[in-house]
């Protein structure tokens, strides 16, 4: 029994050492030391050996295990070091070399314009208002005296769930349910940014876009006020330099409605070929709240006045930092992004 004890032991000396991974290292180690391995096997016949052998075979057996487990974790050691050199240099890298730090993210230019224009009205008294992007024909359309059979509903009927309910085109939406939920409380004035869809898909407009409007009641509100709001909002946006003018207009919401131009951010108002040598370039539309929307969403037309305003935030965008493509904003090609950080 000693001997073959001990030619197990030569044996798996021999193995171990000509072991050339750490699977065949493992499965050597069951060979001699699992269940049903050689060592196992002969402590599990020491019952047939007489009372004076059994310390003397169990001592060598015990002595000869407890060998083998040491070279077995001496072994699995060396190999788990050279299997790591043999990936370093396949890898070729160069461990001594500093890591590359992690690049920082940074916002989406129309965040970023998105959060000054509602820096720059918050600095000015008014407060955020927002609502759902899914909305209802009333809300979306009649609440803003656009009836079902109104022209003005040619250029934004778009993406309907139902013959109610459908993605909020403006977000206009946003001022009926402030003026419903606060009337007849005045001061009102709020800006309601967010995300709005149409039909539209060129270099100037997308089928999802951002707008934030503006909404101002009380009482003795006038047009000269919507003007020198807008006009302290564009120096604020593009330079003490600039000026405003008001155009007339129609929009079925406000009357009067006028479109709001600002001097050329290109030429200062000189004449270029971005403003067509007028001097001057449309950023948003405004007007005196209609008497009718007032009524309908609980105002007194008789005692209080205001005026509204909205702006594509993908146009102040274009015009400050010059880009001429609005879908470049959308693609995602961080060779662009990144002049934004």
């Amino acid at each position: 029994m000693q001997e073959k004890l001990k030619a197990i032991a030569t044996g798996a000396r021999t193995d171990i050492s000509m072991a050339k991974s750490q699977e065949e290292l493992k499965k050597i180690q069951v060979k001699y030391l699992g269940k049903k391995g050689e060592i196992t096997a002969v402590l599990r016949g020491m019952g047939q050996l007489s009372p004076e052998e059994r310390p003397l075979i169990g001592s060598l057996a015990n002595k000869i295990r407890d060998e083998l487990e040491a070279l077995f974790a001496e072994r699995e050691l060396q190999l788990r070091k050279e299997e790591q050199q043999r990936r370093i240099a396949a890898e070729k890298v160069d461990i001594t070399l500093p890591g590359r730090p992690q690049e920082l993210g940074h916002l989406h230019p129309l965040t970023t314009v998105m959060d000054e224009i509602a820096e720059i009205f918050l600095g000015m008294g008014f407060t955020i208002a927002d609502g759902p992007e899914v909305e209802t024909d009333y809300y979306n359309f009649e609440a803003l005296n656009i009836p079902k059979d109104h022209p003005a509903r040619d250029m934004q009927d778009s993406f309907y769930f139902n013959p109610e309910m459908l993605l909020r085109t403006h977000t206009s939406p946003v001022q009926v349910h402030t003026m419903e939920k606060l009337a007849p409380q005045v001061p009102v004035r709020i800006i309601a940014p967010g995300k709005v869809y149409r039909r539209d898909d060129d270099a100037t407009h997308s089928p999802m876009f951002h707008q934030v409007e503006g909404l101002v009641i009380d009482y003795n509100v006038s047009l000269a006020d919507l003007k020198g709001t807008l006009l302290l909002f564009a120096r604020q946006m593009f330079g003490s330099h600039q000026q405003v003018r008001l155009r007339p207009s129609f929009f079925p919401f406000t009357e009067p409605s006028a479109e709001v131009d600002i001097s050329c951010v290109m030429c200062h108002g000189k004449g270029c070929k971005v403003c067509k040598d007028t001097g001057w370039i449309e950023i948003l539309g405004s007007g005196m709240v209609h008497p009718r929307v007032l009524e309908m969403s609980g105002y007194d037309p008789e005692l209080y006045t205001g005026y509204a305003f909205g702006m594509g935030v993908e146009r102040i965008a274009m015009l400050k930092y010059g880009v001429d493509d609005l879908r470049l904003f959308f693609q995602n090609d961080i060779r662009m992004l990144r002049q934004f950080r």
